[in-house]
């Protein structure tokens, strides 16, 4: 399965222009200071953007052919915050000598790390209506992401998380959100024709735990299951979030058996076994429940296990040296579902679904190498340079 560099067997869109959260959210004044600051105070650089007016196109995506498209093939909800990480490794954070502000949130890496690799995303969740909030709402719409679905809460803030980093770059979170925006998403606040027009609906357990945004979540999955709606689950376990290991493992089986797509980690499958062997594929295959598409098994540098109905397998990771683990998965999960978008009948060829799969390991590779998870998630084009040449 070797890949050349005369031929690729990855199809991308090229990138996207969306527009501004509704006016009625802040003042125009306001959002256009930000938006000027934005980028260098998170760190990142934005993509470079067709040299069109944003105006002629609210709303609707741009692709490099020229073409206009209504709707973002994949949509993301749950949880956007800012991550501070430490800027030396293996320090406790009450000795950290200082952090890196850095933008984060599981399922808005997800959609920021698919509109890198050139694919069409949205966003849907809730942000403080604070500096924070704006600040992340920009940096979505400057890396192609539509954030139509967002909202702001005037009354809670963004939530923030610390990390801490051992020397090999694994993480601690310690969670500043009680409650934090995020939490306080209504069912009556969802953008439903974003969702039931999407190809794929993208989510986390992190919204399951405190209501209201638990009912908005089951509510949000329920209308992209009726419409036809691929549901793809990344359970995200962050333990310190849960009041009790219990309600975790009890809310995230809760509504495993909807998912289509699966991704979930080695340290997963032991918590919701209880304790079982994660190498074991018997054990493995109690999770894979009868709709289920594709079930995933992330293993950091050694690569990733699928299970599907009709064939299992794994697929190599690539070897880097290590800075930061902060936002791996999610770029791995960006990578498949970059791919799965353009083309579903991936999940029946295990050829070219194992192809797209090798894909998403080197975004995951490429993404430790930096510190913080949405500035360190890759473009395409690094991607396949580094799926072509030894990554150091």
């Amino acid at each position: 399965m070797a890949l050349q560099a005369t031929t690729t067997t990855f199809c991308f869109s090229g990138h996207t222009l969306r527009s501004n959260p509704p006016d009625s959210l802040t003042s125009k004044r306001r959002f256009s200071s930000i938006k000027a600051s934005s980028s260098s105070s998170s760190g990142i650089s934005s993509p470079p953007l067709l040299s069109l007016s944003r105006s002629n196109l609210i709303g609707r995506a741009f692709s490099s052919d020229g073409s206009t498209q209504e709707s973002p093939s994949v949509v993301c909800f749950g949880e956007m915050l800012i991550d501070f990480v430490p800027t030396t490794s293996g320090l406790s954070l009450a000795d950290a000598p200082a952090f890196k502000k850095a933008p984060g949130g599981a399922p808005a890496n997800v959609a920021v790390g698919i509109a890198r690799l050139g694919g069409s995303s949205a966003f849907i969740g809730k942000v403080g209506e604070d500096e924070f909030g704006y600040m992340l709402a920009n940096i979505l719409k400057d890396n192609n992401v539509n954030n139509e679905g967002m909202r702001f809460d005037p009354g809670a803030r963004t939530a923030l998380a610390f990390v801490t980093l051992t020397s090999e770059g694994e993480r601690e979170f310690m969670f500043y959100r009680n409650p934090s925006a995020d939490m306080l998403l209504q069912e009556s606040e969802l953008d439903l024709d974003l969702i039931k027009k999407a190809k794929i609906f993208h989510y986390g357990s992190i919204s399951l735990i405190t209501e209201p945004c638990k009912s908005a979540h089951i509510a949000a999955a329920k209308a992209a299951k009726e419409a036809g709606v691929i549901l793809s689950y990344d359970p995200n376990l962050r333990l310190p979030l849960w009041p009790s290991a219990e309600n975790a493992r009890d809310q995230i089986l809760s509504i495993w058996d909807t998912a289509d797509i699966i991704k979930i980690s080695e340290e997963e499958i032991e918590f919701l076994t209880k304790g079982e062997d994660p190498y074991d594929d018997t054990v493995v295959r109690k999770l894979f429940h009868p709709k289920l598409k594709l079930l995933l098994v992330t293993e950091g540098p050694e690569g990733c296990r699928y299970y599907t109905k009709d064939f299992s397998g794994r697929v190599r990771g690539l070897k880097v040296e290590v800075v930061d683990t902060t936002g791996a998965g999610d770029a791995f999960v960006a990578g498949i579902l970059s791919q799965l978008s353009l083309d579903l009948s991936l999940l029946q060829d295990e050829e070219r679904l194992r192809e797209a799969l090798l894909f998403a390991n080197a975004c995951g590779a490429l993404t430790v190498k930096e510190r913080g998870a949405i500035p360190a998630l890759p473009t395409k084009e690094a991607v396949l340079e580094a799926l072509l040449k030894p990554v150091i």
